[in-house]
């Protein structure tokens, strides 16, 4: 554990939930999110196996007695940059937690984990920035939510630049372990793989 999980953190707010925020998406057409789905398997499948975390989970088991150390945990792991390095306290996470984005929706920590890590070798100059991180009440469930800046180049010829804001709403139960976690982007799915097919003509990520 490190220390800046006792730090006290600066400019924290209690807010409620609006659902008006028409900048943010999260449909996608079934079909899209379809092929995002076999694809990711695809990618998995062709992969060298990972090694089980079962040990590493143990030892990662950070205690948490209240939102506010959810928080600070979280925090900790947006500066180290989590989504673009796969490094993440798993721990405070349910075995059975959803993840969804725009793209894609499943079930479980483990399978998130490895997701991230098959996406880490395609980054390149990679960042994601923490620009705001609140507490949250939606119809008496405990909720964190972060918005963030990703950008990052992908290594592939062309180099496209992948630029997204977005939120994400940490859905906490009531051993303060994350059973949901759901991404908000401010770009459609489409226009985000788009991006991927975009030539970049000298723009970096950097």
């Amino acid at each position: 554990m490190t220390m800046l999980y006792l730090q006290r953190i600066h400019g924290l707010k209690c807010c409620s939930i609006r659902n008006n925020n028409a900048t943010l998406y999260t449909k996608t057409p079934p079909l899209l999110k379809i092929a995002v789905s076999g694809v990711t398997e695809l990618l998995r499948l062709l992969s060298p196996p990972q090694p089980k975390r079962g040990n590493q989970n143990q030892k990662d088991e950070i205690p948490v007695s209240s939102i506010d150390d959810v928080l600070m945990i979280i925090q900790s792991d947006y500066m180290n940059a989590y989504f673009v390095t796969g490094n993440f306290t798993c721990s405070i996470y349910a075995e059975d937690c959803i993840f969804e984005d725009p793209t894609i929706s499943f079930r479980g920590r483990e399978l998130y984990a490895r997701n991230l890590k098959l996406l880490v070798p395609f980054f390149d100059s990679a960042s994601i920035t923490l620009q705001n991180i609140d507490k949250a009440v939606a119809s008496d469930t405990n909720l964190v939510v972060a918005t963030w800046k990703l950008r990052t180049n992908l290594k592939l010829p062309w180099r496209p630049l992948i630029s997204i804001d977005g939120s994400t709403r940490y859905e906490l139960d009531k051993e303060f372990k994350i059973v949901k976690h759901v991404e908000s982007w401010n770009v459609s799915a489409l226009e985000a793989i788009a991006q991927i097919f975009t030539f970049n003509f000298g723009k970096s990520a950097g």
